[in-house]
């Protein structure tokens, strides 16, 4: 029986689904700043308890199942889901689900046990011997969430290419808050106090494999009304499920490379001493924040549609479709990288006070590789549209073995130390992005026109007047020795963003900016709307 299109397809719109994602993803970032303070607050990052063990743990299980899973849950597996779709072949939909359901839940099965078993000589690497027992602990507690993730991801993917977003945006808010709550029962106050904190920051192991199980159960809720039947079944013959395991190494590899990177940093941030891991761990929150509120929600909402654009056999709107969203998440990011720099240290004070002068400065290097993760968000979506994952995976084995030879150089003795980590992976970021544009252009020449640059000129002639007023901001609002607690800290943080990006929209609509307009359309609307009064 064939299943009815979701009413959410027909209704919700491009905008709609990217405010969904953006504001899910900002309510995200909030919890996980959160958690990670929470951790911060309530764990030593020194002793057999150490933050290191709970920051290292989490390497090898992201390793796995981003570089088995990850690469077929969108990029690899959409582009095929929105073929069946456009054709109308429902029952082919559920059959290639499922195969690759089946598929991947035997593989990250098996994969759970081998992280379980060798948890203790992997974690070696990693940790020093005082921490190794947290971190092994940690580790076997979260051997079973790339096989949870692995589900999610199959089954989000689905909702996502039938047009349903709720459940893919709300699930994951479950998995921080679960962290959250571990943070405050297994607090090493309680652990004192003889109170349920006996299992210390190895308890945030058990809050992490319940959050799993908890995102899983929201998932599996959000399939309900898409008419999906799952079958017992892997159809091997089957040329688009073949296709999907094509595609599916190139992209699993990409993936499974940035993870590499962060267990290769996480090596190199051992060495340069306890609580090393902690403080770049944490300035790296800070700065994958924005790129996943910004390049990963935008580019997540419109890659649904990019997809079904040459599905429909329209190029010339697939290319109208990628630049202007190419060109409104330069326009946002410039600002926030303005923000990051000019607020470093009131974010580093406020996710992590004893160590905020570390994280300040290493953060600090970050902010560049903000614009160029954010950028390359949408960019490779470009090639993934077109179910070339090789292209992306060729690029990233250059540039990620560029930042770890530079990470490697910046971090001896008389470098950079621990801020040569940021500086690395700021400059590998940005000769990814510009190495992906030239041969986007080679393919495409037509692809940036003149109208593209233009807007990214005036974007970024707009943010010379947003810099110039953060950095005044910062100036009658600067961060006192004793400024402590999120009251003190926040508002001056929100001082300076609050100028900066009025600025930036000020300025933006005075410059005649088409990414601006919908913004002072809306304030118009608001302002100008007659008020009906009754007599």
């Amino acid at each position: 029986m064939q299943m009815k299109i979701p009413r959410t397809r027909k209704r919700i719109s491009l905008g709609s689904v990217a405010m969904l994602l953006v504001g899910s993803s900002m309510l995200a970032q909030v919890l996980g700043f959160m958690r990670t303070k929470l951790v911060n607050a309530n764990f030593s990052q020194f002793g057999p308890h150490s933050t290191d063990s709970y920051f290292a743990a989490f390497n090898i299980p992201d390793f796995f199942f981003f570089t088995i899973s990850a690469g077929a849950l969108g990029v690899a597996f959409m582009p095929v889901l929105a073929d069946h779709l456009a054709r109308g072949d429902r029952k082919g939909m559920w059959k290639l689900v499922s195969s690759l359901l089946n598929m991947l839940a035997i593989v990250m099965g098996v994969v759970a046990v081998i992280i379980f078993v060798f948890a203790e000589p992997i974690m070696k690497q990693l940790v020093g011997a005082q921490q190794l027992h947290a971190a092994v602990v940690i580790m076997r507690l979260l051997a079973l969430n790339p096989l949870l993730f692995t589900v999610s991801g199959i089954l989000t993917a689905t909702q996502q290419t039938l047009g349903r977003f709720f459940f893919y945006a709300t699930a994951p808010l479950l998995y921080n808050g679960s962290i959250i709550v571990a943070a405050l029962v297994f607090s090493e106050a309680r652990n004192h106090h003889g109170g349920p904190g006996h299992l210390g920051i190895m308890g945030l192991g058990v809050g992490a494999l319940v959050g799993a199980i908890l995102q899983l159960l929201v998932v599996v809720i959000g399939t309900y009304g898409t008419g999906f039947r799952w079958s017992c079944q892997i159809a091997w013959a089957n040329k688009d499920f073949r296709q999907v395991l094509r595609n599916l190494p190139p992209r699993s590899l990409d993936q499974g490379i940035d993870q590499l990177e962060s267990i290769v940093e996480t090596k190199f941030a051992k060495g340069l001493g306890t609580g090393s891991i902690s403080y770049y761990s944490n300035a790296y929150t800070l700065m994958l924040a924005p790129v996943l509120l910004i390049g990963t929600a935008i580019s997540t909402a419109v890659f649904p549609r990019l997809n079904n654009r040459l599905s429909q056999g329209r190029p010339d709107l697939f290319r109208q479709d990628f630049l202007r969203v190419l060109r409104l998440i330069i326009w946002i990011a410039l600002p926030v990288v303005v923000v990051s720099f000019f607020g470093r240290g009131y974010l580093a004070r406020l996710i992590f006070t004893k160590g905020a002068g570390q994280i300040s400065l290493v953060f600090g290097f970050l902010t560049v590789a903000i614009l160029f993760r954010t950028v390359y968000a949408i960019v490779s979506r470009w090639f993934y549209a077109q179910k070339d994952t090789r292209t992306p995976l060729y690029v990233s084995i250059f540039t990620i073995s560029l930042d770890i030879v530079l990470a490697y150089t910046l971090t001896r003795p008389g470098g950079y130390g621990l801020s040569g980590l940021a500086l690395a992976q700021s400059i590998a970021a940005a000769v990814e992005v510009t190495i992906l544009g030239v041969i986007m252009l080679i393919r495409d020449p037509k692809l940036f026109d003149r109208k593209f640059w233009s807007g990214v000129f005036r974007s970024v002639s707009v943010t010379g007047f947003s810099l110039v007023a953060g950095y005044i901001t910062v100036g009658f609002v600067p961060l006192g020795a004793n400024d402590h607690g999120f009251i003190t800290l926040g508002t001056k943080f929100m001082l300076i963003a609050g100028v900066t990006i009025s600025t930036h929209f000020a300025v933006s609509g005075l410059f005649g900016l088409e990414e601006a307009q919908p913004f002072w359309h809306w304030i118009k609307r608001i302002v100008l709307r007659p008020v009906k009064v009754e007599y």
